[in-house]
């Protein structure tokens, strides 16, 4: 595989980043964190104007095309910046319901998401032993729909929620559920990051038949829950790699006991190994996005799981190299480096801790199965606000 941005890109890098860099200033984000509960609106209206929340959907319904790889591009730059806009979840659901949605449900919500004015998000995880995210119960053309979401992306903003539930007859179903009804409980919680995140309960919310995903809601699903996979490993790279971009101008700049502390061997061998771990993301990133993009479905699970666990794995090593390597002052809250330490740990254990990957993909190694599911059955980490 080629790994080398093509022109389109390579633009996309430069636009994207120069947007989100613009909003990225330390001041700016505490304030955004502070009063606007986690989401940069000003920021989110900047994407859109520029076209680039529907960076991954199809040119015929709107969007820029560019498919995966244009994705994880554009969460590169997020990642870079630690801009808090609920672009991955958004995204991966808009994917979503172009890919499966009927041409009404299309029509009906992307317009508006396009445009920034409506965000939709999704729900996968559960609590563990159970087999859905909540169940389905026929009433009349539709369904009542029961049960705890768990931590939501943006739950408290979005109006709608893409999510699994298991009818009376067992059947998996993907239903788009609107937000603002009767039956449904948001609240709000503080997560590591500090972005929008929200638990969402269900009591009798009513989703009609056409807000169905129609199709097999088990092979949607997993479609759907390799991209979130690959997204978030996305948004990793991009942490990763301007955490270590930091240090090693920190380090380089620091003089300790006469000299900078990047001479010492230790530090340089240390930081060399967060090199490879931040290309160690990459590659695996980048080669699922372009399996996806292709015709390798077959290859997709294990890829996305891959990307993941990197992610989730070196990701931590990665951050927390940066932040012992900025010695005191990388515990200092009001210092830039201690945003992508929090940023880093999120992203490592959402929709999957590494070693629940790891467990993923030794059955899909031993087996073949698709397994894009599982993270239905065990639990997602969400660790308190810091």
């Amino acid at each position: 595989m080629d790994f080398t941005l093509d022109d389109d890109l390579r633009a996309l890098a430069e636009l994207s980043g120069r947007i989100l860099t613009d909003f990225g200033e330390p001041a700016h984000l505490a304030k955004v964190e502070a009063d606007h509960g986690g989401v940069d609106w000003q920021l989110w209206a900047a994407l859109a104007e520029a076209g680039l929340l529907g960076i991954a959907v199809p040119e015929r319904v709107g969007g820029a095309g560019m498919g995966m790889l244009g994705l994880v591009t554009l969460l590169e730059q997020q990642g870079r910046s630690v801009t808090p806009v609920p672009l991955w979840s958004t995204a991966v659901a808009m994917q979503a319901l172009v890919q499966f949605g009927s041409a009404e449900l299309v029509d009906h919500w992307l317009p508006e998401l396009l445009t920034g004015s409506t965000v939709l998000s999704c729900a996968f995880a559960t609590s563990p032993g159970e087999t859905a995210v909540a169940t389905a119960t026929a009433n009349g053309a539709g369904w009542l729909v029961r049960g705890d979401l768990g931590p939501v992306p943006a739950g408290d903003i979005a109006e709608a929620i893409l999510l699994p539930a298991v009818t009376e007859g067992g059947e998996l179903i993907m239903v788009v559920l609107r937000t603002k009804q009767t039956g449904v409980h948001i609240t709000r919680i503080g997560v590591t990051s500090r972005e929008s995140y929200a638990l969402v309960c269900l009591d009798g919310a009513q989703v009609d038949a056409g807000q169905r995903l129609p199709g097999d809601g088990s092979r949607i699903l997993e479609w759907t829950v390799r991209r979130a996979r690959v997204a978030l490993a996305a948004l990793q790279l991009g942490v990763c790699a301007q955490a270590l971009r930091m240090t090693a101008d920190y380090t380089a700049k620091r003089v300790q006991f006469g000299r900078p502390l990047a001479t010492n061997q230790a530090v340089t061998q240390r930081a060399a190994d967060g090199y490879l771990d931040v290309e160690g993301i990459r590659l695996t990133t980048q080669r699922a996005a372009l399996l996806m993009d292709g015709e390798h479905t077959d290859e997709e699970p294990k890829a996305a799981l891959t990307a993941k666990w990197w992610a989730a794995t070196a990701g931590l090593r990665v951050v927390h190299t940066a932040q012992h390597l900025h010695g005191g002052i990388g515990a200092d809250i009001d210092y830039p480096i201690h945003r992508y330490f929090l940023w880093g740990r999120q992203l490592a254990f959402t929709m999957g801790s590494a070693g629940a990957i790891a467990a993923e993909l030794g059955i899909e190694l031993a087996h073949g199965a698709s397994i894009g599911a599982p993270a239905l059955t065990e639990p997602r980490h969400t660790e308190p606000a810091s």
